[in-house]
């Protein structure tokens, strides 16, 4: 085990805010874990791509990082890719593709750990974590034992799951089961992949997710930024239907349970806040639902960001915006 103690957040967020966090606890196997001193529960650290710190924090902050992974047969047909919660994703999604094993390379480019995409259930180009996942091995802080929960059980949503509500504070993911197919299983759907062949390869639609993701996000190594910042709004068909007299071009997209999920990133656009910046805050002038930290950007530029976003949209629509990332203050979470 690793302790740094007193050091800048900066390297643990890309979003880059400056602030002191007063103790990282890097943990290199389930044993350090046993022997970790949890009286305060820790805050719960991947790579910091959907975490922003908006002061210094005294509370302790642990992160996983052991990042091997295994494969086991399945069949003729699949395998089980087992992956320790501090492997990077998009070096996953990477070695998956390499290996022609079908079922996250829609997932491409997705900044952040194995550990923290259960948590999330991330999701991308019409393909959720929650699609592939077997299981998650989470680790009890009070119990000191490692339960494996199915993916049945682990509620996962949009954006959601059991990780942020039941067992948020009570232990850490320290790996995660995928169910790869060897056998073509492509997602073609999605607006940006809707022009490939059917029998597109594994490879063809790993670099057409990189290069639409790229053409849109900016790298948060060159600006500071934490993706998506916003949820897309989940709607009933009746506001949806409501919505279309009003705002005939206004897109949405029909979901299993009946609902539509409207795109945030419209909804931010037609309300005037693409490339608006407050401060050194704003959001990107190429897809305004990132909002990013042009160098300089301060907590209570991002705060009044967020409240001008979700009071125009709500004054608009009828809509509340939700964050997505995850806000971070000696108090709590902002946001969950």
């Amino acid at each position: 085990m690793r302790t740094l103690t007193n050091i800048s957040a900066v390297p643990y967020s890309t979003f880059r805010f400056d602030a002191t966090l007063s103790s990282v606890h890097e943990l290199n196997s389930v044993s350090e874990l046993h022997s970790f001193d949890v009286d305060t529960a820790p805050i719960l650290l991947g790579e910091g791509s959907n975490t922003i710190f908006l002061q210094d924090l005294t509370v302790p902050v642990c992160r996983f990082v052991a990042d091997s992974k295994m494969v086991t047969e399945l069949g003729a047909d699949h395998v089980l890719v087992h992956v320790e919660a501090g492997h990077n994703w998009h070096q996953l999604v990477t070695w998956t593709v390499e290996q022609q094993l079908w079922g996250i390379e829609n997932l491409a480019l997705i900044p952040g750990s194995v550990g923290a995409a259960p948590v999330q259930n991330i999701g991308a180009y019409g393909v959720e974590l929650a699609d592939s996942c077997l299981y998650v091995d989470f680790y009890h802080w009070q119990q000191r034992k490692i339960q494996r929960i199915a993916a049945g059980r682990c509620q996962f949503g949009y954006r959601d799951s059991v990780f942020k509500h039941s067992l948020a504070g009570k232990g850490i993911i320290v790996a995660v089961g995928l169910r790869l197919s060897k056998r073509p299983a492509a997602v073609l759907a999605y607006k940006g992949l809707d022009h490939l062949p059917a029998d597109a390869t594994i490879n063809a639609i790993f670099e057409q997710v990189i290069a639409v993701r790229s053409s849109k996000l900016p790298d948060p190594a060159v600006l500071a930024n934490c993706g998506s910042f916003f949820k897309n709004p989940v709607i009933t068909k009746q506001q949806y239907s409501v919505l279309r007299k009003k705002y005939t071009d206004i897109p949405g997209f029909n979901q299993a349970d009946d609902s539509v999920k409207v795109p945030a990133a419209w909804l931010i656009e037609q309300q005037g806040f693409k490339g608006k910046n407050y401060g050194d805050v704003g959001c990107y002038n190429l897809q305004p639902l990132v909002v990013v930290n042009h160098g300089t950007g301060t907590p209570q530029q991002l705060l009044t960001l967020i409240a001008d976003v979700q009071h125009k949209i709500e004054q608009a629509y009828g809509i509340q915006l939700e964050p997505e990332v995850r806000m971070l203050s000696n108090s709590g979470q902002l946001h969950d």
